[in-house]
């Protein structure tokens, strides 16, 4: 490669990272007045400190390279991987700023009456507020990490001790973050055109609503704010109904109803409450979130199909969609059955013990519960969702590998889950067999398959098939390799399978929690969560790129 050449990809590079960060930027500043609003000056500072440096980066590069090349295909990848980690890193500074301009004596305002906690020291003082942890970078760095590419593992271990403005950061870039920081830019800064499209496929899309890139994204946009909305009043009217939730002052179970809102329809899965929605213990706010969750789980092009033609049909005639439930029927069946054969003991653990022939009617309240917690969780793993309804590091090993399945395949692509997606594993699925019985035919066999209506011959089933075969392998070789070093550096009360639960969840940008995750858990495992998350965000494939570009530069 020329060195000119090599100087016009990186400008091209350069700029549209740039915008990304320019974005980040302004949501830090629409984000100030939530600060204002609560009267949290310190936070307000905060953020306008880094709302304003992250402008100066992101602008300076907007303007120095303005009359770069629009991107081609060979720089989507690059522009995702290096934006989305950029956006991280400038996502970061809230926390820190914040943290570290908030005495010690404010933080403690923050904490409910009464809580019980542990105290986290901060200089010559303790204090009982999570805000404290943000003053170390790297845990400043994993939680932003966490909210953009919408994985929900925290180092908040007690988020209603927050400010109201970092509770509100961690919820907007899970929502932002789950319909995709790319999309959001190409909504707004993106000029129409073959760059827009480079762009909107390194985010690991394929499918348009309409033919302008531009024109898909917006509805997109339109789609996910009308959801919101619905979703908001919804879980209002059913944290309400919740011993817990009412006793709440209106405008506090209004700001849960928002934000649980927020992360639950873009499957992030960040809470303000202190347990997640085990906090409410309640049968109808996890059954008002379910069908929320699974939402975000389909494709948008179904969600506008669905809602132009009125026809349920189209649920039933899309591929994903209808793995999808028959994923979710069939795996809430065996775990519910896995769990409804080990009863809780005092301490809430779930232990072996001797089955009993039990009629479903009259399943004990132990075994009922059980069967409600595999339910929600269930539904929460396989749409990367990561809200949590009960102690799953308490739960046998065979409960948690069953969730990791879930993880590891997450829901349609198109939409807003992580993992490797059902048409991905569908498509590997079917090229094994289709490999297996050409083994049988004679060489001179006219070799076809159908897959979601398309009927593909040898050269395209092959390519799909490798393709999906590839990211696959990847992801799972990726997926053990660190749950390989996660087990030998948690701690003795870890198992393994606790170490792949956590993994396959930073991995699969799910954010459930085996208990490993946290401000004490060892440094080095909490980077490899950040390179997980990175890179399960963006499918491996555009983070090897990235890696290849920085070494030898791209192809002409």
């Amino acid at each position: 490669m020329s060195r000119a050449s090599y100087r016009r990809d990186l400008a091209t590079i350069a700029r549209d990272v740039g915008g990304l960060v320019l974005i980040a930027a302004a949501l830090m500043s629409v984000s100030v007045l939530v600060a204002v609003v609560f009267r949290e000056w310190h936070a307000a500072l905060g953020f306008l400190l880094a709302g304003g440096a992250s402008a100066a980066v992101g602008g300076a590069a907007r303007r120095r390279f303005a009359d770069a090349p629009d991107p081609k295909m060979k720089h989507g990848m690059v522009i995702a991987a290096g934006g989305w980690f950029s956006v991280a890193v400038v996502g970061a500074l809230p926390f820190l700023f914040t943290a570290w301009l908030t005495p010690p004596a404010v933080m403690e305002s923050f904490v409910p009456a009464g809580a019980d906690w542990t105290r986290v020291a901060v200089a010559d003082t303790t204090t009982l507020s999570s805000l404290a942890y943000f003053r170390n970078p790297l845990h400043a760095l994993f939680e932003s990490m966490s909210g953009w590419t919408g994985s929900g593992l925290t180092m908040a271990i007690h988020e209603p001790s927050l400010p109201r403005t970092i509770q509100w950061w961690r919820s907007l870039t899970q929502w932002v973050g789950g319909v995709g920081v790319v999309v959001l830019t190409v909504s707004i800064l993106a000029r129409p055109g073959s760059g827009s499209y480079a762009l909107y496929r390194s985010e690991a899309r394929e499918e348009k609503i309409h033919p302008s890139v531009v024109s898909t994204v917006r509805t997109v946009w339109k789609l996910v704010l009308g959801y919101t909305a619905v979703a908001v009043v919804l879980l209002f009217a059913a944290i309400r109904t919740s011993d817990y939730g009412a006793a709440l002052p209106l405008w506090e179970a209004g700001w849960q109803a928002l934000n649980h809102a927020m992360t639950g329809l873009t499957t992030g899965g960040f809470s303000v409450t202190d347990n997640s929605i085990a906090t409410y213990d309640s049968a109808v706010v996890e059954a008002t979130l379910l069908p929320i969750m699974v939402l975000g789980a389909i494709a948008f092009p179904v969600h506008y199909l669905l809602l132009s033609e009125r026809d349920l049909g189209v649920l039933r005639d899309d591929l994903q969609t209808r793995w999808l439930f028959a994923l979710l029927g069939l795996g809430i069946v065996v775990l519910a059955a896995q769990n409804a054969t080990t009863v809780p003991a005092t301490t809430g653990a779930f232990t072996p013990w001797t089955p009993v022939v039990v009629e479903l009617p009259w399943l004990s309240p132990q075994q009922a519960d059980a069967v409600r917690d595999a339910t929600f969780q269930w539904v929460s793993a396989l749409t990367c969702t990561g809200f949590q309804s009960a102690p799953i590091g308490r739960w046998v090993a065979g409960a948690k590998v069953l969730v990791v399945g879930a993880m590891v395949v997450g829901g349609a692509a198109g939409s807003t889950v992580g993992g490797i997606k059902i048409v991905r594993a569908y498509t590997a699925v079917r090229g094994f067999v289709w490999q297996f019985s050409r083994v049988f035919l004679p060489a001179n066999a006219v070799v076809t398959a159908r897959i979601d209506g398309r009927t593909l011959d040898r050269e395209s089933m092959e390519r799909e098939f490798s393709e999906a075969a590839i990211v696959t392998l990847l992801w799972l070789v990726l997926l053990v390799a660190a749950s390989l070093v996660l087990v030998n550096v948690a701690g003795p009360e870890f198992g393994y399978a606790d170490a792949l639960f956590e993994v396959a969840s930073a991995q699969g940008n799910v954010g459930l929690s085996s208990g490993i995750t946290g401000p004490s858990m060892p440094p080095v495992a909490e980077a490899m969560f950040l390179l997980n998350m990175w890179i399960g965000r963006l499918e491996i494939i555009p983070v090897l790129v990235f890696a290849r570009a920085a070494i030898y530069g791209l192809d002409p």
